[in-house]
């Protein structure tokens, strides 16, 4: 099972604001389907009320603190822990998917980070974490101009 995170990102690291994405990039959204349809994804009870549904095609699970909180067509869990032991024994990859809180406390454990860069700063209440430059390597990068200047990159935690 490989731990992996997928993030939007802008170069001042914001992810969101108000629970919303502050930009709209269709290739990307198509990109977050394609890699995670098939696997588990991991989110916490904000991302998946800005979303406002179980997303198709995937194991849904959920983090919350709430303790009568429930979804259905999804697992709901309360903590990071529990929702990476639900999905042991499994094969392939599981996605992180925000928010911020959840990629904060996830960080250390990300083997791979599917990064999309915007090439522009944005106002924003929700942030990415930082992470150290020995960390994590580059595999691959593609840059994109439409409809602003990003880049998709993939990164694997070195050994």
């Amino acid at each position: 099972m490989i731990i992996s995170a997928i993030v939007a990102m802008s170069q001042n690291r914001v992810i969101g604001v108000n629970n919303q994405l502050p930009w709209k990039i269709p290739e990307d959204l198509k990109r977050f389907k394609t890699l995670t349809l098939g696997h588990p994804v991991i989110m916490g009870r904000k991302t998946y009320e800005s979303i406002g549904k179980v997303l198709p095609g995937r194991e849904n699970i959920i983090i919350t603190r709430q303790p009568h909180y429930s979804v259905p067509g999804a697992t709901v869990v309360s903590s990071v822990e529990e929702a990476i032991r639900h999905c042991e024994g499994k094969s392939g990859e599981i996605f992180m998917i925000g928010g911020a809180e959840i990629y904060r406390q996830v960080m250390p454990k990300i083997q791979r980070l599917y990064l999309t860069l915007i090439e522009k700063q944005f106002e924003g209440d929700a942030f990415f974490p930082t992470w150290g430059k020995d960390e994590f390597k580059e595999v691959s990068r593609e840059e994109r101009s439409d409809p602003i200047s990003f880049s998709f990159l993939v990164l694997e935690r070195k050994k």
